[in-house]
């Protein structure tokens, strides 16, 4: 009971993150529809855990019934974002059928460009990997961002339309535009859940990463 309540507390934790920054504040077109037609799963790892773990983690997480997008969390494990990187890039060796992604707690802030906002819309409350699989990243990047929650449950079934190559780079300017305009409500944001996570975590005994 204690490590399914230790587990269900990350989770909780990760769902304020999501709601509370990538949906409210739209840095994913297609976040909220992904949660809420259950296609997200998600699997915690304690420690400081092997490439097999998070190889196999990811698997299970998306051999579940529905999933198309897996976040595998590592509430414990320590280090900086580079070593995160690092680890993202031998999983995505091991699956090289699917796109992953990694999410750090330390991130600053950095608004020269787009794409050095990235890390900041990334910083999550724990350190963890994203995995989608490419077929449906290819799909994404077809439909485009959908304007309501019936074109994006088709988009996570996976149907297409005529080819947007530019979609990523209007997403980067989209919230490069959003965190410029936002940016010390969206780390005040942050740092809330962060002192949950913080508090939380201690009652629960779980050895923070930081």
């Amino acid at each position: 009971m204690v490590a399914v309540a230790r587990s269900a507390e990350v989770l909780r934790i990760l769902d304020r993150y999501l709601v509370e920054v990538v949906e409210r504040y739209e840095l994913c077109p297609w976040a909220r529809a992904t949660r809420e037609h259950g296609a997200l799963g998600a699997e915690v790892l304690w420690g400081t855990p092997a490439l097999d773990a998070w190889v196999a983690a990811a698997e299970r997480v998306l051999a579940a019934p529905g999933v198309r997008v897996a976040m595998v969390v590592a509430p414990e494990l320590a280090g900086p974002r580079d070593e995160l990187a690092a680890l993202r890039d031998r999983v995505a060796a091991r699956l090289p059928w699917a796109g992953v992604a990694e999410f750090h707690p330390d991130a600053a802030l950095e608004l020269a460009r787009p794409a050095r906002v990235v890390p900041f819309v990334r910083r999550s409350p724990d350190p963890l990997l994203q995995l989608v699989p490419l077929a449906l990243i290819d799909a994404v990047r077809d439909v485009g961002p959908p304007a309501d929650l019936a074109r994006q449950a088709a988009m996570l079934s996976g149907h297409a339309a005529p080819s947007r190559p530019a979609l990523a780079a209007r997403i980067a300017a989209a919230n490069h535009a959003t965190v410029t305009a936002v940016h010390a409500e969206l780390a005040a944001v942050l740092d809330a859940i962060a002192a949950d996570r913080r508090a939380s975590y201690a009652r629960l005994g779980i050895t923070a990463c930081r």
